[in-house]
């Protein structure tokens, strides 16, 4: 089975589009603020919207996507907190409706309610919810809710750890991934990602998160932002900080995707980080939907890249395809064992 760990919902119908602009315009005027129940999308449309993404999983040899409200649609710095906090209910209802009229194409993950300056705790209740009523497989964590100022603290400062405890008691790992940039000095997907990933995995080093959530797991996405290519830098500066060997300090924990758009990327990723610590992903139709004028394929088909290394193994290319992520997303493992057991019935 193919199982891409990074699909985001960025073909959702316009409704969504109209909604979100409602829900803002009704910062200036309450009244005019929308309620979800006001959000009339209907199966149909769910199914028809998601039909790009059906065929180019089809086309390019995938089985299973699992799948989120757009990144930069969650704008956490937007609004208010109780506007996030609604337009977070509302995105994943809508993720949670695609996964259960197609389960053989998508698996659901979640955004949660963060906004500046509110405690993660406060996403908890979210959490709770699409975990156990809407039966998400993961969630995506948002290590700067400001929008590309920082104001923030470390996510592993202790302020996140009463969500930590739940995501550890619930099962489920966390996507770092941010959302759009509200600092014209980082673009959003070209710098403000890059820097977030690369960021996130720094400030991992420089704590022990790891002692006190044993269990935690979170996937650094993009290929770990800056993090394969200095390697080596990484390596210095945790022993430089009396930090223990990343492999023991991080790898048991911290997860790579492969959303790395050109071969030579591709390889770097494989010999450098280890086999069990990466996950199959393309972020398709995401960041980068063009074709590339030196191969003629599109930058997003990242299967291609894993296929072309010849020095990968079958039980590597199972691991990085499949084993990886039923590892790591231990609920959608259940979900995919229990399918099969239903088929074998």
């Amino acid at each position: 089975m193919i199982i891409d760990i990074h699909g985001h919902y960025t073909t959702e119908p316009a409704a969504l589009g109209l909604f979100r602009d409602r829900q803002l315009a009704g910062l200036a005027d309450a009244a005019r603020r929308p309620s979800p129940g006001s959000l009339k999308i209907s199966d149909e449309e769910l199914i028809e919207s998601v039909q790009p993404q059906i065929k180019k999983q089809q086309e390019r040899g995938g089985d299973l996507t699992i799948f989120s409200p757009r990144a930069s649609g969650m704008a956490h710095h937007v609004g208010s907190a109780d506007i996030s906090a609604v337009w977070t209910s509302v995105c994943n209802d809508l993720i949670h409706r695609v996964c259960t009229l197609l389960p053989q194409n998508f698996a659901p993950v979640g955004q949660l309610p963060q906004f500046p300056g509110r405690a993660p705790s406060e996403c908890i209740p979210e959490l709770r919810r699409i975990v156990e009523e809407l039966g998400f497989v993961g969630v995506n964590l948002n290590p700067d809710p400001s929008g590309g100022h920082w104001s923030g603290e470390p996510i592993t400062d202790r302020s996140w750890y009463p969500l930590y405890e739940v995501m550890c008691e619930l099962d489920v790992p966390a996507m770092i991934h941010v959302s759009s940039s509200c600092n014209h000095n980082f673009h959003a997907t070209g710098a403000h990602y890059i820097n977030a990933d690369t960021t996130a995995f720094m400030q991992l080093i420089q704590g022990d998160l790891f002692k006190d959530f044993p269990t935690l797991k979170f996937v650094i996405p993009h290929g770990g932002g800056a993090v394969p290519y200095h390697w080596g830098r990484y390596r210095g500066l945790a022993q430089e900080l009396k930090r223990p060997l990343l492999a023991e300090h991080l790898l048991g924990n911290v997860f790579f995707d492969t959303c790395v758009y050109h071969l030579p990327g591709m390889e770097l990723l494989a010999k450098v980080i280890p086999t069990d610590n990466i996950l199959f992903a393309s972020e398709m139709l995401g960041a980068v939907k063009g074709i590339d004028p030196e191969t003629g394929h599109h930058y997003d088909d990242t299967k291609r890249y894993i296929d072309a290394l010849a020095f990968l193994d079958a039980e590597q290319r199972y691991k990085i395809f499949e084993g990886n992520a039923r590892r790591v997303y231990p609920r959608l493992d259940r979900r995919l064992s229990a399918r099969a057991a239903d088929s074998a019935a």
